[in-house]
């Protein structure tokens, strides 16, 4: 009882010496008397007398903006020290309050809505978590270090993805420029100018501008696993690829080289994926996994691949990815390396043979008539190629149709050669006449 009245007796003392310093315009004083005053509660272990002195302190008339600022960041630093979840919640909950709409605090309220998200999310409450950091637009903040922002944004993405809020979490991934990760770090910072916005620096625990570059692409490569886009996903583990860190480990890197092998087979052929094939079988360090380049060779050329002996050879590397770093490659995508294996097929046959009977393509892809004429369709509906089929006669023609205006253009671009060829060659008798006519007269 005594502690209480000496505690209760002392807040008094320095809520007078607050409401003076506060009346002065004292930014110092009015500081430290209400820090003070934090200090007191927490010391005595008050954490519901401690949030009742937040509110009270913060709620004065004409309190200074400084001194609430203090408040909050010393109010943090309480945050975990306190004894349960309910404590730390109702703590981080008043300080919320206090902060909300205040811009001089924003910051430090991202940063609380962090760790209320954490606590949440930790509980099984995904949906709550992302709600409340959906809630934050760390993006406009000018005074908050630019690792923390990415690192503020990751967390809004991984939370959406937790939920399968597909849609939003690639409005989020948008907001980060993957060009920011390619930043020198080592360049020396520039000292701010008079006036310019004094940038914080980032808490310990936010990640390196590296790191937080795997953690975005990881991200991504489950953002872009739910559509199957396996070009893009390609593209993700090629940019972790890329980081120094994960170059220099070959415990990392082999397994990511065989994920862009793998993803590189199952993307559908188009001018992208085409050049990253090229760019992957030029590096050096896919010559100690011989067995992808293989199979990276074997899509490259344009020959007949057989289904039944590349899968019978490589079942065993598709199955064992499941113990590798990012896991399985889904469960389409068996089906799908067969699918691309199907439409190499087709273009290489499309390659050789101007016409070609549904029978005789159905036997070199080892597929029934029907499935060839299926995925040939598909094909040609997708415009990876030109194709026409007589169905009747079950003839296929990969050559291109001409229209009117192109045939009267070809036979124009013709004539012109030809006449511009008889022109130069009644001139060169011409010439050859009077040479000879010349040679008689003398």
């Amino acid at each position: 009882m005594e502690e209480s009245k000496q505690l209760e007796s002392s807040i008094d003392r320095l809520l007078n010496e607050e409401k003076q310093m506060r009346l002065a315009e004292n930014v110092a004083g009015t500081r430290k008397a209400a820090t003070e005053i934090l200090k007191l509660c927490f010391e005595a272990k008050g954490w519901k007398l401690l949030n009742e002195q937040i509110l009270n302190l913060s709620k004065k008339r004409g309190q200074l903006k400084q001194a609430v600022q203090s408040m909050v960041q010393q109010a943090m630093q309480y945050i975990d020290q306190t004894p349960d979840i309910e404590t730390r919640v109702e703590l981080i909950k008043t300080l919320l309050n206090v902060s909300a709409g205040k811009i001089y605090v924003e910051i430090e309220r991202a940063r609380l809505t962090k760790k209320l998200a954490k606590i949440k999310e930790e509980q099984g409450l995904i949906a709550e978590a992302a709600d409340l950091m959906q809630e934050v637009a760390v993006e406009t903040f000018g005074a908050m270090a630019k690792t923390e922002k990415i690192a503020f944004i990751l967390e809004q993405v991984h939370l959406c993805l937790d939920r399968r809020d597909f849609v939003r979490a690639q409005i989020l991934s948008r907001k980060i420029n993957p060009r920011v990760f390619d930043a020198d770090t080592k360049k020396e910072k520039k000292k701010p100018k008079e006036g310019d916005n004094m940038v914080e620096e980032a808490p310990a625990d936010i990640p390196t501008l590296l790191e937080l570059k795997r953690i975005y692409y990881e991200l991504m490569i489950r953002y872009y696993s739910h559509n199957n886009e396996y070009i893009e996903i390609c593209r993700s583990y090629k940019a972790i690829y890329d980081i120094p860190s994960v170059k220099e480990n070959p415990e990392q890197w082999i397994p990511v080289l065989r994920k862009i092998c793998w993803f590189l087979a199952l993307a559908p052929h188009d001018p992208m994926q085409s050049s990253l094939l090229n760019a992957t079988l030029e590096d050096k360090k896919l010559s100690e996994i011989p067995d992808f380049k293989m199979l990276l060779k074997q899509i490259v050329t344009m020959e007949v691949i057989q289904w039944t002996s590349l899968w019978n050879k490589y079942k065993d590397e598709f199955e064992s990815e499941k113990n590798m770093i990012g896991g399985s490659l889904g469960d389409k995508a068996g089906e799908d390396l067969k699918l691309r294996i199907i439409e190499h097929n087709i273009l290489v046959v499309s390659k050789y043979y101007s016409r070609i009977t549904l029978k005789r393509l159905a036997e070199l892809l080892c597929l029934t008539t029907e499935e060839a004429e299926k995925h040939l369709s598909e094909m040609v509906v997708s415009k990876a190629l030109i194709a026409k089929i007589d169905r009747p006669s079950g003839i296929i023609c990969f050559q291109i149709v001409k229209d009117s205006n192109e045939i009267l253009n070809s036979w124009a671009t013709n004539l012109e050669k030809l006449l511009d060829l008889v022109e130069k060659s009644c001139h060169q008798i011409h010439k050859e006449t009077m040479v000879h006519k010349a040679a008689l007269r003398a």
